[in-house]
């Protein structure tokens, strides 16, 4: 059964801005001569490893509210200058967004089951991208977006 993780993404203002956060650090990879891979930094290694890399996504929740999904493809762990171990969660390039939903603010990550999943944005229906995010969100809760 997969299994996704959602975590927030603090300082991003945008589903634009990550994408622009995301470019930089493939830049970065690329002139350093590493592989240019996308990676979400965390303290602990997920137990169901095998779940979240059978189709699992990190959900990102912008601005309290869930924008967008990538591809969760690996896992790397390590201990950093002063022994403690963190664990690397390799991203596939690359976001897609989801109809957005509001989420509660929590610390590091959490599993988050297919079923409650937002769906992704249906790039054909009117979204609204015109008006403030906080307009959007009352709008969609409405049922008018």
């Amino acid at each position: 059964m997969t299994v996704h993780l959602r975590k927030l993404c603090v300082g991003i203002e945008s589903v634009e801005h990550l994408e622009e956060v995301h470019a930089h650090r493939l830049a970065q990879a690329k002139a350093s001569g590493g592989p240019p891979m996308l990676y979400a930094y965390t303290r602990n290694t997920p137990k169901r490893k095998d779940e979240v890399l059978d189709g699992g996504c990190m959900y990102w929740v912008i601005k309290g509210q869930f924008r967008c999904r990538q591809e969760i493809i690996g896992f790397e762990n390590g201990v950093d200058e002063e022994g403690r171990k963190f664990c690397l969660i390799q991203l596939k390039p690359g976001l897609i967004k989801v109809e957005p939903r509001a989420q509660k603010p929590f610390q590091g990550w959490r599993y988050f089951e297919e079923k409650d999943a937002p769906p992704d944005l249906d790039e054909n229906a009117v979204k609204g991208d015109d008006l403030p995010e906080e307009m959007q969100s009352e709008l969609r809760d409405l049922g008018l977006l």
